[in-house]
Order: structure tokens, then C-alpha cells, then sequence
């Protein structure tokens, strides 16, 4: 097992948030039979688990997408403390790795994604634990989604915080490629370069990003990508905001 018996003070403290009664008690209850997990469960909307969350203070929220106040509440759930509290760090459980609920759910500041179709207890703690590490928690198929996604979405460019770009584009063409899945071989094939060149090329980008792996790249990739997206959201919304309204006839509601 991978979560280790260790004292209740360093245990991590979990939320179980689900508008079903019974399916949140049965959550939680599977949980508590593992000593390094302190689990408190919660069936109350959107606003209420909030309320928890901001008393509570858990390392970890689950939260199913369904809740109380309709489908998909639970994702509001993971954008609203994505902006306020973003040290709590948030699992969706999914009903079904549907394709758009998967990338919604990163898009609204999910750590993880654990599918209920394929649950496991077992697999649930360690997706508790990894995510407790600061890590991404997804299946391979579910990060290739979120992957082809985001690269449809946005072009692929990785840059700081001032926005300068990290990478050469020729690396950015083998993150790319990384992204799609292919391997050292295939990328040296479509990007018509040796394989050695290719292992090179990918030393220099673990060694510009700080990273030591192919996963860690591909969520660095995902992490910038949705950065720019964001700053192009707010970029059009702060032009919509500033642009003077036309007269609208009638008595419209905002």
C-alpha cells in the first residue's frame, strides 16, 4: 500500500463533498480505514462547502461534479478556490472519463481526476497522496485529452511569468511532440533528426524547466498553455468591460 501508518499529526486531512448522502458516507467511511487520511465528509451546496472548506482548512478536497445545486457545481467548487485559496488542493470525482468533463475539470483547477466507473479505494488514497505531494493525478488516456485540448486551443509556447519564451521553437516542436505521446524514435522521424539529437534536445529542455521527466513536462506544457488562455480571457474581458454599451431596448436582466 502506499500510504504508510504514520502519526495523526502528520495526517492529511481530507473533505469528501457529495450531494448524495449515501455515496459521501460510504466515501468517507472506505477512506477511514487508512490512519494517515483525518476525513470529514460534507453534503451541503456550493456556498456550504465553502464555508467548510474556509473552517476546516483540508489538505485535499473531493468533490463530486454533481451537487446540490445542479450539474457541474461541483467544478465551481475547484474554480472558486483555484482564485481564493489555492493551497487547498482539488480531486474531481468524475462519473465517466467524458472527454470535455476531464478537461474542465484541470481547466477549473482540479490536481487530480478519479474516475467513480474505475474506483478502487486503494487507487483513491494514492491519487490522495500524490496530489498531497503536489502532484497531477490522471490516467495516461486522461492527460493525452487534456493535452490535444489545450494544444487545439492554444499554441503551444512555453514562457515565465513576464512572458518571454523558454524554449527555442525547434524545442518547442519536441514538447510538442512529447505531448502527442510519441516516442525518442518517432519524433527523430517526423522532425527528420537523429534520435540522438532528440535526446539532446530534450536534456536542454528538462534543464531549462527544471523538470526530470516526461510527465512532469507534458503537465508544464498543459500549466502554460492554460496561463496563456487565462491572460487572453482576462484580456477580453477587460476590453468588453471598457467598450461602451450600446442602448438595448427594454428592460433586459444582467
Amino acid at each position: 500500500m502506499g500510504l504508510s501508518l504514520k502519526s495523526q499529526s502528520a495526517a492529511i486531512t481530507v473533505l469528501v463533498a457529495d450531494a448524495d448522502v449515501i455515496a459521501c458516507r460510504l466515501l468517507a467511511s472506505g477512506l477511514r480505514r487508512y490512519r494517515q487520511l483525518r476525513v470529514f465528509e460534507c453534503q451541503l451546496p456550493v456556498a456550504g462547502i465553502l464555508r467548510q472548506v474556509a473552517q476546516l482548512r483540508p489538505d485535499i478536497l473531493l468533490v463530486a461534479t454533481t451537487l446540490s445545486d445542479g450539474p457541474l457545481s461541483g467544478l465551481a467548487v475547484a474554480r472558486e478556490l483555484r482564485r481564493s485559496d489555492p493551497e487547498i488542493r482539488v480531486v474531481v470525482l468524475l462519473e465517466n472519463s467524458e472527454p470535455g468533463l476531464v478537461v474542465e475539470a484541470f481547466r477549473s483547477g482540479a490536481k487530480g481526476v478519479f474516475c467513480r466507473s474505475d474506483f478502487e479505494f486503494r487507487a483513491l488514497c494514492k491519487c490522495v497522496a500524490s496530489v498531497n505531494r503536489g502532484q497531477i493525478w490522471a490516467n495516461s488516456q486522461q492527460l493525452q485529452l487534456v493535452m490535444e485540448t489545450f494544444c487545439e486551443a492554444t499554441p503551444l509556447r512555453l514562457i515565465n511569468s513576464e512572458g518571454i519564451s523558454l524554449l527555442t521553437k525547434r524545442e518547442e516542436d519536441v514538447v510538442r511532440q512529447v505531448a502527442e505521446g510519441l516516442s525518442n524514435r518517432e519524433i527523430a522521424g517526423q522532425l527528420k533528426l537523429s534520435e540522438h539529437t532528440v535526446k539532446n534536445y530534450l536534456f536542454r529542455i528538462f534543464e531549462k524547466l527544471g523538470i526530470s521527466s516526461r510527465v512532469e513536462l507534458v503537465m508544464y506544457a498543459i500549466a502554460s498553455m492554460e496561463r496563456s488562455l487565462g491572460i487572453r480571457e482576462q484580456t477580453l474581458a477587460l476590453s468588453l468591460e471598457e467598450r461602451p454599451a450600446a442602448p438595448r431596448p427594454g428592460n433586459g436582466c444582467a
